[in-house]
């Protein structure tokens, strides 16, 4: 970051280095060039002197990356991608591709970001923060090894950059390289020991490894210095990093079983969350947590805590964070173990809508597949909504413990303003009711398993027609009864965006598009998913390409199956 704003002083040198020939063009200058200067006032500053007409050329387009710069303190990367194309026309520069790609990454536009840090590159002489950026974009399409590549070289170029280390552990993470993370996890810490994030990313990782004790020792730290030391990057949502620490020590704390601090961590977080837009996803996980923890009899009472479970006592500012050499004999947690858990459903009894034959049987197969390969079933047949949510919940609640969480769901299921709904037996529309109110949002399950510890693999069999289509006809023009056909791509899906690390998602069919219950006992997608699902040695994705030629060729290429994945390595449900 040091390096980004001596770029930006030497642009604004360069900018005003011109005769000052307007009063209004040197009131205006430094309010439009001070990288600290409010972003309002920024983009009113650098408006007023673009709308002078007197700059061009390369003030000009010093003028454009300014306004640029104030509209990514905004969050408006549109507006930051014209600014920045309009001085790139004006006048190509290291700078202002930079800042470009980094909108672009921000939309998730991550080819178009490469291309504008290779042009940085490019035209400048080579730059760690460059290097960096376009190594987070490669991080962001999943090629992790050209990302460690490009952290490598922006930790060549500055041996001390602290955020390097930190993404290059990251990236080694999601390679499952859990030794080579922690050591760049460590040195981060030690090259800066007053930053937040690598401590929370250590949180993660001893999470994972089942050392909870240290895990939540790392998120308090995390949680102090993200408390006395917000953000210094203005493009840094103010509140992100506590929140994220936040969730990471509750996430910690639920794990072990003190529901009663991650209670208190999942409440802190949400009431920091609804006055932050940047943080709806946490916020919508810290609400399904909060709402399984609650469910949950806690083990530990807050009238007398165990000596273990109690929070660890608040660091001074003298006391250095956890030290990172290996605790004596931890315990392994059963994610450790290899624990792998599934969530199978099938309705097809419905009461007032249009009854499939094929669910239960799915449902059966899928099941029956799955604990062949050594998954721990929880099975549910014909459900009717308070039968579907609670053992939905209950399965949340213990996916925790798993390595491995799967849910698969087959039935009827709607889309509404964009939003998935999976529909349990007894769904009946009633004037005055809401029509989702009586299904159950496919979002509270992604929510609840988005942890970013374990691999989560949700299929869904849910597309088979518009099971309200009768129901329309008969309730009148009613707004609440809009379902579209098919499943919508989940929100989180934005373009060029992923689920949350380490999630596949799966449709027996495109977004939007209607999948077909079958002529014989299974629906073309789930016999085809039974068949493959114990085949040794198969990897998931190319089990689910399998699957998806099976249908394609079954169906004569009318239904064709679709899948989303971050997942962070290759994952065997059956053992090779």
């Amino acid at each position: 970051m040091r390096r980004l704003l001596i770029a930006l002083a030497l642009l604004a040198a360069t900018l005003w280095s011109a005769p000052a020939s307007a009063q209004s063009r040197g009131q205006l200058g430094p309010l439009c060039t001070t990288e600290t200067t409010p972003a309002d006032q920024m983009v009113h500053a650098c408006s007023k002197i673009i709308a002078l007409k007197v700059f061009k050329g390369a003030q000009l387009a010093t003028v454009y990356f300014w306004r640029a710069v104030a509209w990514n303190k905004k969050g408006d990367y549109a507006k930051v991608i014209a600014d920045t194309t309009e001085a790139i026309r004006l006048q190509p520069g290291q700078a202002v591709y930079n800042l470009r790609g980094s909108a672009y990454y921000d939309k998730g536009d991550y080819d178009i970001a490469i291309a504008d840090f290779d042009d940085a590159l490019k035209i400048g002489p080579p730059s760690g923060i460059i290097f960096h950026n376009r190594g987070n974009a490669w991080r962001g399409k999943g090629d992790y090894a050209k990302a460690i590549a490009d952290y490598d070289m922006s930790i060549k170029s500055d041996p001390r950059s602290a955020f390097s280390f930190q993404n290059r552990g990251i990236a080694k993470e999601a390679l499952g390289d859990l030794d080579g993370a922690l050591t760049d996890i460590n040195q981060a810490i030690r090259l800066d020991p007053t930053l937040p994030q690598p401590l929370i990313n250590r949180t993660a990782i001893w999470r994972a490894r089942g050392d909870l004790d240290r895990a939540i020792a790392d998120g308090s730290a995390a949680i102090r210095l993200a408390k006395d030391k917000p953000p210094v990057n203005v493009m840094t949502p103010p509140n992100s990093v506590l929140i994220s620490a936040l969730t990471n020590r509750a996430l910690a704390y639920e794990a072990k079983g003190d529901y009663a601090h991650a209670k208190d961590d999942y409440n802190a977080t949400l009431a920091i969350a609804a006055s932050d837009a940047g943080s709806k996803a946490n916020q919508a996980t810290a609400k399904v947590r909060l709402s399984l923890v609650t469910d949950a009899a806690a083990p530990i009472p807050h009238e007398a805590p165990s000596p273990t479970a109690a929070p660890p006592p608040r660091q001074t500012e003298a006391t250095p964070p956890p030290s990172p050499a290996p605790s004596p004999a931890p315990s392994p947690s059963p994610a450790a173990r290899g624990i792998r858990m599934a969530l199978v459903i099938g309705n097809g009894a419905y009461a007032h809508v249009k009854a499939l034959h094929n669910p239960p049987n799915d449902a059966r197969a899928v099941a029956k597949s799955l604990r062949e390969v050594g998954f721990t079933v929880s099975e549910g047949i014909d459900l009717d909504r308070a039968a579907m949510q609670k053992m939905t919940r209950d399965f949340l609640r213990e996916a925790s413990r798993a390595q491995i969480a799967l849910v698969y769901y087959a039935g009827h299921g709607v889309q509404v303003d964009a939003r998935n709904y999976l529909i349990p037996v007894d769904v009946e529309l009633k004037p005055g009711t809401s029509m989702t109110d009586a299904m159950i949002d496919m979002d509270t399950i992604l929510a609840g398993l988005d942890d970013q510890v374990r691999t989560n693999i949700l299929i869904f069999d849910a597309c088979r027609n518009n099971p309200m289509a009768q129901q329309r006809a008969s309730a009148g023009s009613s707004r609440g009864l809009e379902g579209a056909p098919g499943l919508a791509a989940p929100s989180s899906l934005g373009s060029g965006a992923t689920l949350g690390a380490g999630t596949l998602i799966a449709f027996a069919t495109a977004p939007g598009q209607v999948a077909l219950d079958g002529e014989g006992a299974n629906s073309p997608f789930s016999a085809a998913l039974s068949r493959h699902l114990g085949t040794p040695g198969l990897e998931v994705q190319q089990m689910l390409t399998r699957v998806r030629a099976e249908v394609v060729s079954a169906t004569k290429s009318k239904q064709v199956p679709w899948s989303n994945s971050s997942l962070l390595g290759e994952v065997y449900l059956a053992e090779k």
